[in-house]
């Protein structure tokens, strides 16, 4: 009877203005959302999405099982015509690290509703002000994990992580620069897939844009 009211009582504190961008909500975040152990609201109200655990499973994802314990600040939205995210707190308050790098490498993730939480997660995390000084830091660590997006077999997968590396570009501009050649074999293999050349050429056009002269 607890865990009702508690639950119920935890979407009721939760109004859906909390998505607006207004500066009374969401509250900040906690230095270090990712450990707590406690369930979220979020997990309760996706029960059937995030069932990694259930018998005659694999094993969970790292992503799968951080999202499962609440440790992805922001739940999925279910809308009429398109989805969005909802944050639990305002998206400014929270460490990009190590919570860039986990939506980074949920972006190899093939399952709903990981697929949306990590995609969108990152794009939204790096448009909030000071992205790019939070973000500069993390290069050495995001780089690796968009390389594996891009070199995963999986078409979806590949997209996620070229759009991510665009955003990240368009952010943290000339810094990436020296990161590039660790990611442009992936790009040019798929260069002779037709359904991703234009794509690719557009976004080693924005690359060069962000990047200015010397890349």
């Amino acid at each position: 009877g607890r865990n009702v009211l508690r639950m119920s009582s935890g979407v009721q504190i939760k109004p859906k203005t909390a998505v607006q961008k207004s500066k009374t909500s969401p509250l900040p975040c906690s230095p270090e959302p990712a450990i707590k152990p406690q369930p979220k609201p979020s997990d309760k109200l996706n029960p059937k999405t995030i069932d990694p655990f259930g018998a005659h499973s694999r094993p969970p994802s790292a992503f799968a099982a951080i999202y499962a314990k609440g440790g992805i600040p922001c739940r999925l939205v279910h809308g009429s015509v398109k989805h969005r995210l909802q944050w639990e707190c305002l998206p400014e308050t929270v460490p990009f690290d190590p919570l860039l790098v986990t939506l980074a490498e949920g972006l190899r993730e093939t399952k709903h509703p990981y697929t949306f939480v990590s995609k969108e997660g990152f794009k939204e995390l790096l448009m909030v002000e000071g992205a790019a000084e939070k973000a500069i830091p993390l290069l050495p660590r995001l780089v690796p994990v968009l390389k594996a997006a891009l070199a995963h077999s999986d078409d979806e997968v590949f997209g996620r992580g070229l759009d991510a590396l665009v955003q990240l570009s368009a952010v943290v501009g000339p810094s990436l620069n020296d990161h590039l050649k660790h990611l442009l074999t992936n790009l040019s293999r798929r260069l002779t897939d037709k359904k991703f050349r234009e794509k690719i050429t557009v976004a080693l056009q924005k690359l060069e844009q962000y990047g200015g002269k010397v890349s």
